[in-house]
């Protein structure tokens, strides 16, 4: 809802309480309460009438001018004033200008009865005032938690966005990384290959930029990406790729499962000895799972210069902040073997 939308709510809120207090009258009419006469009604009225005076005096004038800046001392002078005034302006009003015109005969009245009448009646406009801060002050706080959520969500998509300013380079810089290495083995398979980097850059430089991808795409990607990284692996080396066959056209944020599947081939395999790489992504109802596991030859600091760590990283991050308490994410060495273990809780269609 925007700010706009939230106070045309607020003043239809005001406006409907209103109509039903003017209104009171016509509600409680029957055999021994006929309907008033017009002259009983606009007495009627100006109780209400005072009401509004002393609650919009304060709601739009005294609270934040006083009671929020922490005078106060000035807003209860104020409002000592208002109320006495306002009281004053009423009796006069019953008295001289609408005076009451039933036959009932006049009641005399002791100072102390009168003290009483006023004292009860400003009784009822403090309370007027209380339920004035009352409402001023929720509709304020209401304001100010739903400008921090904006806020906060704002900052949140900003750092998702530099979050995917930093993984595309780290993709690129390890796919043309797999590109170099392949020409060096065989220039006409690594012609085909920048053809099929081709794709997989538009859909990291384009469709990435969107909140969520429909799962398939998200697949997709995946597929083609493992295929141009088993093109480069020696000949010892096992790569076992299930993937769905039909995905489901569930929205998904997109790059998630790319650094994972980076690190498996990255540290799951070694030029001399025996080697595996095992990617399951598969659906459990509207649960997302990921589940890689790979043979465990880690590159050091300084002969990996591919910013691999920057991915499961970023990916943490990037979890959080779009599947927050809805999603598992595990990685670490089991004995000889390195696994990473992700599921999502995905939204209903």
């Amino acid at each position: 809802m925007t700010a706009s939308q939230s106070k045309y709510r607020a003043w239809l809120v005001h406006f409907t309480a209103w109509a039903v207090i003017f209104g009171m009258p016509l509600f409680v009419t029957g055999p021994d309460r006929p309907l008033l006469s017009g002259g009983e009604y606009l007495r009627f009225l100006l109780i209400p009438l005072s009401f509004m005076v002393v609650f919009y005096t304060n709601y739009l004038g005294l609270i934040d001018r006083y009671l929020t800046t922490r005078r106060f001392g000035r807003f209860a002078g104020y409002n000592v004033l208002l109320i006495g005034a306002v009281m004053i302006g009423v009796h006069l009003l019953f008295r001289y200008v609408l005076p009451d015109t039933g036959h009932r005969p006049p009641m005399e009245r002791t100072w102390q009865d009168a003290l009483r009448f006023f004292a009860g009646n400003a009784v009822l406009y403090l309370l007027v005032v209380g339920a004035g801060v009352a409402i001023r002050m929720t509709g304020g706080w209401y304001r100010a938690e739903a400008a921090r959520q904006e806020l906060e969500h704002s900052r949140t998509e900003a750092e998702l966005q530099n979050l995917k300013s930093q993984l595309n380079p780290h993709f690129l810089f390890n796919t043309f990384n797999n590109i170099y290495s392949l020409i060096q083995i065989d220039v006409d398979r690594a012609q085909r290959s920048v053809h099929e980097l081709s794709s997989l850059l538009r859909y990291v430089l384009y469709e990435s930029s969107r909140p969520t991808v429909p799962l398939k795409a998200e697949v997709e990607f995946l597929r083609d990406y493992i295929e141009l990284m088993r093109i480069r692996q020696p000949r010892h080396v096992r790569v076992f790729v299930s993937l769905p066959e039909e995905p489901s056209p569930t929205p998904v944020a997109p790059l998630l499962f790319i650094s994972l599947v980076e690190n498996a081939f990255k540290h799951g395999v070694s030029n001399e000895k025996p080697s595996y790489v095992t990617i399951d992504i598969h659906e459990e109802g509207r649960r997302l799972v990921c589940r890689i596991r790979n043979s465990c030859f880690p590159k050091s600091g300084d002969s990996d210069r591919s910013g691999s760590g920057i991915g499961l990283t970023n990916l943490s991050k990037r979890l959080e902040m779009i599947y927050p308490g809805r999603y598992t994410f595990e990685y670490g060495q089991a004995g000889d073997a390195y696994q990473a273990l992700l599921c999502i809780e995905l939204p209903d269609e």
